[in-house]
């Protein structure tokens, strides 16, 4: 499956590789593209990663899903 999700409080590199990070460490997650310009990230997952596992990802690495 894939999921792409709009990002909203990414300023730097910095932010990319830490919202990166915690997609990946998601369970099922098989990778996590994230892009500064584009203000979104694009999760290939497993059925275990649910909307709302990434979701509660984004948040806790201090961003937020735009819906």
């Amino acid at each position: 499956m894939k999921t792409v999700l709009q990002i909203e409080g990414m300023s730097c590199e910095h932010c990319v590789k830490h919202l990166t990070e915690a997609l990946e460490g998601v369970a099922s997650v098989k990778s996590a593209s994230v892009s500064l310009k584009k203000k979104r990230a694009e999760v290939k997952h497993g059925d275990e990663a649910t909307l709302d596992s990434l979701r509660a990802a984004v948040a806790a690495a201090g961003f937020a899903v735009v819906e």
